[in-house]
C-alpha cells in the first residue's frame, strides 16, 4: 500500500464501549498506520483527545481503568443530571495540563450538541477540557456543560460518527464505531439506565451508519452488543474486541491494495 499523507480517524460515542476505541488504535500503530487527524464523540473525544495528546493505548486504558464514572462525590442534586460533569475536569487537567486544542499532538475535532439552538458544534480550537466534558455528557446521565453563555451536551445525540471535519483535510479516512445496535426483548428494560441506552442507539446508529461510506475503512466490533453503554466492567474484553476487529478488516484493506 501506497502510505497516504494524511490519515484521519473517527472515533464514535458508545459509553464506556468507547474503551473499544483504544484496541482499535493499537492495532492501527502496529499495522503502521498512525493518524494525524483525530474526530471524536462523547466517548470518542475522550479517547481522541488523550491519544491526541501522546498518550500511548495502554497508557488510554490506564485512564479508563483508574477513572470511576460512578463514584459517590460526584452525584449532584441541584443540577440537570445525576452525576456533574465538572467534577471529571480534575481528571482530565491532570492528564492534559495544557488545556489546549493547540498543544495537542495531532489535530483533534470534537462536538457537542447546543441544547438550546439545536444545533452541533464543532470545536478544534481554544480551551480543550470544557468542550470533551461537554461531548461527553450523556443527557440525563452527565449535567451540561456552560461554555461561553451556551448550555452544552452530548455530541451524540446529533452526530455520533464526526466524520466531517476530516474529509478536507484526509487522504485516507477510518471510521471505528462502538455503537452497533441489536434488537432487544421486553426484559431487557429493567431500570432508566436500559431505556436512556435504546434511545440512543436509535438516535445514534442510523446517524452514523449514513456516514459510514465516507470512510475508507469501517471497523465495528458487533459483539459489543453485549456490553452496555454505562456498565465499567469487562474492560479488557471491550479492549480486546476492538482490537481484534481492527486487525482484520486491516487485513482485508491491505490485501485489496496490493490487488
Amino acid at each position: 500500500m501506497k502510505d497516504p499523507k494524511k490519515i484521519g480517524v473517527v472515533l464514535s460515542g458508545g459509553g464506556f464501549k468507547g474503551v473499544a476505541h483504544i484496541g482499535a488504535i493499537q492495532a492501527l500503530e502496529e499495522t503502521g498506520i498512525v493518524p494525524q487527524y483525530v474526530s471524536g464523540t462523547s466517548a470518542g473525544a475522550l479517547v481522541g483527545s488523550l491519544y491526541a495528546g501522546g498518550y500511548t493505548p495502554h497508557e488510554i486504558k490506564d485512564f479508563f481503568k483508574k477513572t470511576p464514572l460512578f463514584k459517590f462525590n460526584r452525584f449532584t442534586r441541584k443540577k440537570a443530571g445525576f452525576l456533574d460533569s465538572e467534577k471529571f475536569y480534575d481528571d482530565l487537567i491532570t492528564f492534559l495540563p495544557e488545556n489546549s486544542f493547540e498543544a495537542l499532538q495531532k489535530k483533534l475535532f470534537v462536538n457537542a450538541t447546543n441544547l438550546v439552538e439545536g444545533t452541533t458544534k464543532v470545536f478544534s480550537t481554544g480551551p480543550l477540557i470544557k468542550p470533551l466534558l461537554a461531548s461527553a455528557a450523556f443527557p440525563g446521565v452527565f449535567t451540561p456543560i456552560l461554555i461561553d453563555g451556551e448550555l452544552y451536551a452530548d455530541g451524540g445525540i446529533l452526530d455520533n460518527f464526526l466524520v466531517t471535519p476530516l474529509q478536507k483535510h484526509c487522504d485516507l479516512i477510518i471510521g471505528i464505531d462502538v455503537s452497533p445496535i441489536k434488537k432487544p426483548k421486553v426484559t431487557d428494560f429493567k431500570n432508566s439506565f436500559s431505556v436512556m441506552q435504546r434511545a440512543y442507539y436509535l438516535r445514534a446508529m442510523p446517524n452514523s451508519e449514513a456516514k459510514f461510506n465516507l470512510c475508507d475503512i469501517i471497523i465495528q466490533p458487533k459483539k459489543l452488543v453485549n456490553h452496555g453503554i454505562f456498565s465499567n466492567s469487562g474492560l479488557d474484553k471491550v479492549y480486546d474486541l476492538g482490537y481484534q476487529e481492527a486487525k482484520k478488516q486491516l487485513e482485508i484493506f491491505l490485501k485489496q491494495q496490493k490487488l
